[in-house]
């Protein structure tokens, strides 16, 4: 049986967090990293074989010591899938890359071997969420987790003027987990030009330019990703460490 590969996508900086020390993945939420809270939904996950973190090059090291720390080998008497820590690309899509190459590399890489992308900083994702990606996977090319869109969606081509207001009813908002046929992923992205390469956003674009069937899997509005110093606030709350969020 071909194997499913989980990859946390951690190679961010951060930058949009302001000015802070480390990366938005290390912060502390609740004693712990956001990271290892994002890592203890996939490492019990009992259909994942193993759990690939994509780090900052320049955190590799970091990143396996907070994971010796804070992941055990079991987890009441359960064995936990494996994790390994490989450094990330220059873009989101090379950093995906750089999973597959080195499931490649481990002979694993078949036209039914399944990658679970997700965000390192989206650490509310549930096991409905990561149990309905598995499961239509294996009717589809890729599969991208979505929530409806409760905001009318403005476009502005120039960044001045409104060029369309699409019916909202036909809108969703993007989140993560993002699952893929690996080697499908791989061969679609090789075949990208320069030009497709940069309007790329994320991974299932890759699937959508090039024509393949890409599902929807229902998401959370919980599931959010922490992007600026408001989130973390957010998060705390979330955790139940905050009496509440305020404006």
């Amino acid at each position: 049986m071909s194997k499913v590969y989980a990859a946390v996508l951690a190679g961010g900086v951060g930058t949009r967090m302001g000015n802070i020390e480390k990366p938005k993945q290390f912060l502390d939420l609740g004693g712990k990293p956001v990271l290892i809270h994002t890592l203890e939904k996939f490492t019990v996950h009992p259909g994942i074989d193993e759990v690939l973190v994509l780090s900052p090059a320049a955190w590799v090291s970091y990143t396996q010591d907070i994971i010796r720390k804070n992941i055990p080998a079991l987890q009441n008497g359960t064995t936990l899938a494996p994790v390994t820590v490989l450094a990330g690309g220059d873009t989101r899509n090379e950093t995906v890359m750089n999973a597959i190459r080195y499931i490649e590399e481990k002979g694993d890489l078949d036209d039914d071997t399944v990658i679970v992308t997700h965000d390192s900083v989206r650490p509310f994702v549930t096991h409905r969420i990561i149990d309905d990606n598995m499961r239509l996977i294996a009717d589809y090319d890729a599969c991208d987790t979505v929530i409806a869109a409760t905001d009318t969606i403005v476009e502005s081509t120039d960044g001045e003027i409104v060029s369309l207001i699409p019916d909202r009813r036909h809108m969703y908002q993007g989140q993560t987990p993002q699952t893929f046929r690996a080697k499908k992923l791989k061969e679609l992205y090789l075949s990208l030009t320069k030009e497709e390469k940069e309007i790329l956003t994320d991974a299932c674009k890759i699937m959508v330019l090039k024509g393949a069937r890409v599902c929807l899997v229902q998401g959370e509005v919980f599931n959010t990703k922490i992007t600026y110093p408001y989130d973390i606030t957010v998060a705390k709350a979330l955790l139940g460490l905050e009496d509440g969020v305020h404006a």
